[in-house]
């Protein structure tokens, strides 16, 4: 049986291009800072919308998928964001090869970000805010956990396979004005 990060992985049709797309610190904040609210404020909104709430519950599914897509792949990948995407990837694709210890963390901290998961759910379906937030709360806070692990599998992996040493870039900060010097 699947475990939900390869099934993820798959329904979500990352390749290559994807994932290093995925890297730009843009994608992965943006996604970060959306998903669960806009799916939040989505559910909510059957309260004052009634049936209509599909529509931005569809909307924010689209996203979701899109997001990775969305941006160009970043010019600098030694950011926080950028390794945290990597060691996501490495996870899903060497479940075995990663150290015990990350994938013993990477456990414990996907059941809690679950278990504030069904309490959000929970929340939603009978819209009560405390049940709501808390279960946001908790699933968002471990969830942060747990990509900052993958960030830290990234740095303790990136000399097991030349490939991952060459996703990072490292270069010139962008110019905030958009002119190149």
């Amino acid at each position: 049986m699947p475990d939900i990060s390869s099934l993820a992985e798959r329904v979500m049709s990352m390749d290559d291009e994807t994932w290093m797309r995925h890297a730009n610190p843009w994608s992965f904040w943006t996604r970060f800072a959306t998903g669960s609210t806009s799916i939040t404020l989505a559910a909510w909104s059957r309260a004052w919308i009634g049936g209509w709430f599909l529509l931005p519950l569809a909307l924010t599914s689209i996203w979701i998928w899109y997001n990775p897509r969305a941006f160009p792949p970043p010019t600098r990948t030694d950011r926080w964001a950028s390794k945290a995407v990597f060691g996501e990837r490495i996870f899903n694709e060497r479940r075995e090869g990663v150290p015990a210890h990350h994938r013993i963390d990477a456990r414990v901290l996907t059941a809690l970000s679950a278990g504030g998961a069904l309490v959000w759910i929970y929340g939603l379906a009978v819209l009560h805010p405390w049940w709501t937030a808390l279960g946001l709360v908790v699933s968002m806070l471990t969830k942060t956990w747990l990509v900052d692990r993958m960030a830290w599998l990234f740095e303790d992996m990136r000399d097991v396979d030349p490939r991952y040493e060459a996703w990072v870039r490292t270069g010139p900060e962008p110019d905030p004005g958009g002119t190149e010097r």
